[in-house]
């Protein structure tokens, strides 16, 4: 108890406001003390965002239903034209109902198979980059090896460290041969 006394005394000197809007932690539960968890606060997104928010949809909707560059540029180019249209409403109501009504629109031609990029999460190809193991590099030929002699040279070098490092710590592979004929 010492200690909350001590700390609101500290916050006190250094701020000069009263101990008593303090509670035991040392910190103000009146000042902006949100009780909703952070996980699940929101923010209020404007009327513009909404609108790129559906315009970004459409087009990601048309990479799954075009599957070459310019069908899906020709179609996009369309898009942008009806957004453009309605760009310079006033009307807050008519601006908020043309919205619903593009999402409704979006639910309704919406494609069944969403494009996923390969790499991307639920993509075919996620988390599959093809590792080179290092002990390949052994079954190079010479000349491909001598494209590449300063790699190569260092490698190598690296090589004979580590073996010797490996010999120092666990021994030789002939000795263990030997042992394991004794025994």
């Amino acid at each position: 108890m010492k200690k909350s006394v001590s700390l609101n005394k500290s916050i006190e000197k250094i701020l000069d406001i009263p101990s008593a809007c303090y509670d035991i932690n040392g910190t103000n539960p009146g000042m902006s003390v949100s009780t909703v968890p952070p996980h699940l606060r929101s923010r209020l997104i404007s009327h513009g965002q909404k609108v790129c928010q559906l315009y970004k949809a459409a087009l990601n909707d048309l990479k799954s239903k075009h599957s070459t560059i310019l069908d899906y540029r020709y179609h996009a180019v369309l898009i942008r034209a009806r957004f453009e249209e309605n760009r310079n409403i006033k009307d807050e109501i008519l601006a908020r109902k043309l919205v619903e009504d593009g999402w409704n629109e979006f639910e309704r031609v919406r494609s069944t198979f969403q494009f996923k990029y390969p790499t991307s999460p639920k993509g075919a190809a996620f988390q599959r980059e093809p590792s080179f193991e290092d002990c390949l590099y052994d079954t190079w030929h010479p000349l491909e090896k001598q494209q590449y002699p300063d790699y190569f040279a260092r490698r190598e070098k690296r090589k004979k460290k580590f073996i010797e490092a490996w010999v120092k710590r666990y021994g030789s592979e002939d000795e263990k041969i030997c042992l394991q004929l004794v025994t």
